[in-house]
Order: structure tokens, then sequence, then C-alpha cells
């Protein structure tokens, strides 16, 4: 047992004496130096892919025959925590119960870009892009309106899906959103 104690004292002296650490240290060191390979990209030529998840500016989006998804249901106004969206929403003449945004406006420069917008809403009018590239000099140009929004859409999401009497079976089946189909025979 004693034998055990001094060997071990002796080992501890050398590795003092010889600065075992420091030359652990130095190997990690150097064998990064030797193997290193550079991480940087050149920015403006080189761009990195952005994970599946990424959340950058706010789209509006439209269905496949060009118009609008939004129905001006103000849910995405509602769900704002830092209040970044304005609607005013009116209705379509002769038809009281479709409604659509008549202004659509965003304050970019306060937006968290956390995503609660786009999970309110109902018709999924809203979408996050992967444009992240949007320095500017005056934070007046961030500020942005429904045409500007939609453009942005249009940029980022070319596939559209096609409106939603047109997806389902069963309203153009019951004749709710075609009037030329004759009514059903009951």
């Amino acid at each position: 047992m004693a034998q055990a104690t001094t060997t071990e004292r002796f080992l501890g002296w050398l590795k003092t004496i010889t600065f075992y650490e420091l030359l652990v240290g130095m190997k990690a060191t150097m064998s990064h130096l030797i193997h290193y390979k550079p991480i940087t990209l050149q920015y403006p030529h080189e761009k990195r892919t952005l994970p599946d998840n990424y959340r950058g500016m706010l789209a509006l989006l439209r269905y496949d025959d060009g118009t609008e998804k939004c129905v001006g249901c103000d849910l995405c106004e509602a769900a704002c925590p830092s209040r970044v969206i304005r609607v005013v929403s009116a209705e379509i003449p002769g038809e009281p119960t479709k409604r659509y945004s008549k202004e659509y406006s965003m304050n970019m420069t306060r937006c968290l870009f956390c995503g609660m917008c786009v999970d309110a809403c109902p018709v999924d009018a809203l979408g996050m892009t992967r444009e992240f590239e949007w320095a500017v000099y005056d934070k007046r140009d961030l500020q942005l309106n429904k045409q500007q929004l939609l453009a942005i859409g249009d940029r980022s999401f070319p596939v559209r899906e096609k409106r939603l009497e047109l997806q389902h079976q069963n309203v153009a089946f019951f004749n709710v959103a075609f009037k030329h189909v004759p009514q059903k025979p009951n």
C-alpha cells in the first residue's frame, strides 16, 4: 500500500516537473493548427445554406389564379406581440359574407420574427421567407405596404396552391362557391 502511494507521488512529481498538462494542451493546439480548415464564407459572393425552419421576412401569398389569400380577418394583427401588423378589411360589394384586406401594412423595424402571425392565419395567407438581406439606411423603407408584401410573396413562393373552392370536392358538390352549377336534386 505504501509502495503505491510512493509511485503515485513520484508520477505526480514527474508530471509537475515536465509540465504534462501544458504539453497535452499544446498537443491539442498543434493538431488543430495542422488540420485547420477555414469555415469563413466570403459573404456577398458565398451564402450559407439556411435551416428549414428559418424565419425571415414576412410575405403575403396569393392563389394560383393571382387572387390574394388574405380575407381580412385581423387575426394576424391580434396575434402579433409587438403590434407590427395593421389590417383594414372591407366587404366585397354585392357579397356581404366575403371580405378582403383593403389595406395591409407591416412595420418591420419592430418585428420579432416569432411567426405567431403565420400560425394565427386561418387561410395561410402569410408566410415566412428565407430573405434576410434587408439592411437599409432609412428605417421608413421597412414600413411595407400590401403591394410590397405581395411582391415578396411572389418572389419567395413561386409555387402557389389552388383556391379553396377548387381544393375540396364537397364545396363544389354543394354549390357553395359555384353559382353557375345547377342545384342538386332532392
